[in-house]
């Protein structure tokens, strides 16, 4: 079986997400893939067999399927013409400090991400909602009107708790609203100090937990271990800076307490694919697009 890792594009450096419409008027098969970012597959005429690991999905007009980050899948169309849109999204990006400690649900800890297909065929009502707001994303990043970068960003968040909501098989993690609010005083205190070398025993102390028994707490509360959660929030934050300060790439480091360039630069990469100066010429490049 020949499997290939997909790389996704985005259009605009700041929306890690790419959506659009494809069709096919030919019997067509996609091979076995894989990429980080979750996708969501939108029928709009025609039909489509999704084969998802080992599961598999009949779709037909208006139906919607699920696949989650680095799911190996690919598709078959037979027949009549296909009408579909794709919408891939790096999770990860659409979630700030105060969502945060939903990341995890979708993260598929305890199950593959897929299994929460279930919510459309149980529940035509939330698929017919998910596909308008599929639509709509298509919609609002064709037209690119002012604000649309906040519009995409909203629904993608209404698709999140769609199915956050209507997941009756606890498919996704069980809400544990006393983790979370036992860690908001760590994410608060994280987010404060970000220009600081931040050190895991003094958030140990402040949660009142050992070392050994914070860490795990933190990854099962958050969806990230500790290092990786300080880490994704500075380079949030790095992102920012260098699209509205006039710094050098090594001044934007000791800001977020990187001062470590080869660290600051495999961070970056990490979150971006990119280096810093790499996105700050994206970034004027879409401008003047």
């Amino acid at each position: 079986m020949e499997i290939f890792k997909e790389k996704v594009d985005y259009e605009n450096p700041l929306l890690s997400l790419r959506v659009f419409r494809s069709e096919r008027i030919t019997d067509e098969t996609i091979q076995w893939h894989y990429h980080r970012e979750m996708e969501m597959l939108l029928v709009l005429a025609g039909n489509l067999d999704v084969y998802v690991d080992d599961e598999y999905y009949q779709l037909g007009a208006g139906d919607v399927a699920l696949i989650g980050t680095s799911q190996l899948h690919r598709d078959r169309s037979i027949g009549l013409p296909l009408h579909y849109i794709v919408l891939q999204f790096d999770l990860e990006q659409f979630f700030d400090h105060s969502t945060m400690p939903y990341m995890r649900y979708f993260f598929e800890a305890k199950y593959p991400l897929s299994l929460a297909n279930y919510i459309f065929s149980e529940h035509p009502e939330i698929k017919v909602q998910v596909a308008n707001v599929i639509q709509e994303i298509y919609d609002e990043v064709t037209r690119k009107e002012a604000g649309y970068e906040l519009a995409v960003n909203i629904l993608i968040k209404k698709i999140l708790l769609l199915l956050l909501r209507n997941d009756a098989r606890k498919v996704l993690a069980e809400r544990e609203d006393f983790d979370r609010v036992r860690m908001k005083p760590v994410l608060d205190y994280v987010e404060a100090r970000l220009t600081d070398r931040i050190q895991v025993d003094e958030v140990c102390k402040l949660a009142n937990m050992s070392y050994y028994y914070f860490v795990k707490f933190f990854k099962k509360s958050v969806g990230l271990s500790f290092t990786e959660y300080v880490n994704y929030r500075k380079i949030k934050w790095a992102e920012r800076i260098l699209l509205t300060k006039d710094l050098s790439i090594s001044e934007v480091g000791e800001q977020i307490g990187m001062p470590n360039m080869a660290h600051f630069y495999k961070m970056f990469k990490k979150y971006n694919n990119c280096s810093p100066k790499e996105f700050q010429k994206r970034m004027l490049l879409w401008k003047q697009a």
